[in-house]
């Protein structure tokens, strides 16, 4: 399997005849931008590296509880090169943590776990019954211009597409795709969603787009 192979749909997982073993994904940070590259000192990855790429801060309101600084003493205690947060909904860690990260050592990935609305982001209606109002997936920024994407998408879901949650939708995840990697989140995410009540092709087709849109940087969870 190719280090940074995208799904491209579900699939059936094979038999093993063997042990699984996991191979080392490349680091999708460019060395040369200001934002990811890590300072003079910073742990580099290696074969055998952990990092927390869903995980939330106090910045979670009603969710998360993790203080920043225990966050970062933590991951340190472990030898974890890096570590993501990815607030529900909002960027409001990152400046923080990227400076603190930093200064330990500790290369910050900033991140979000977005709230995208199942159609238009500016539509004032509510699912029907036992349907999401909106579903989960994680974005990370790759390099500078995905973070300054990750702010677009961000201010978009606050000023357009508050309705309960900040939502984006499609439409701006496609229009401001670049330098972002995506992961399908947690069981709120709508691959997810879509599995729980059986409907195996409207998860493919979820997978799928994704895919397309996010060449190379979507990931199943």
């Amino acid at each position: 399997t190719s280090d940074r192979a995208a799904i491209r749909g579900i699939h059936r997982v094979p038999k093993q005849t063997k042990p699984l073993t996991i191979k080392r994904l490349r680091t999708p940070y460019h060395e040369n931008s200001a934002l990811t590259a890590p300072r003079a000192g910073a742990m580099l990855l290696n074969s055998m590296s952990f990092v927390h790429l869903h995980c939330h801060s106090e910045f979670s309101l009603l969710d998360g509880a993790n203080r920043i600084d225990n966050l970062i003493e933590r991951a340190l205690e472990f030898e974890q090169p890096a570590l993501a947060i990815t607030d529900h909904g909002n960027l409001h860690a990152a400046w923080e943590f990227q400076e603190k990260a930093r200064k330990a050592g500790l290369r910050p990935i900033i991140g979000m776990e977005a709230y995208v609305a199942p159609g238009d982001r500016r539509a004032r209606t509510r699912g029907g019954l036992g349907e999401r109002n909106y579903y989960h997936l994680i974005l990370l920024a790759q390099n500078l211009a995905g973070y300054r994407n990750l702010v677009k998408l961000s201010s978009l879901a606050y000023t357009e597409g508050f309705y309960s949650k900040p939502r984006m939708d499609r439409e701006i995840l496609a229009r401001y795709s670049e330098g972002i990697i995506v992961s399908s989140a947690c069981m709120a995410g709508e691959v997810a969603t879509h599995l729980l009540k059986d409907r195996y092709d409207e998860a493919r087709q979820t997978a799928e787009w994704y895919a397309d849109v996010f060449k190379d940087r979507y990931y199943l969870e």
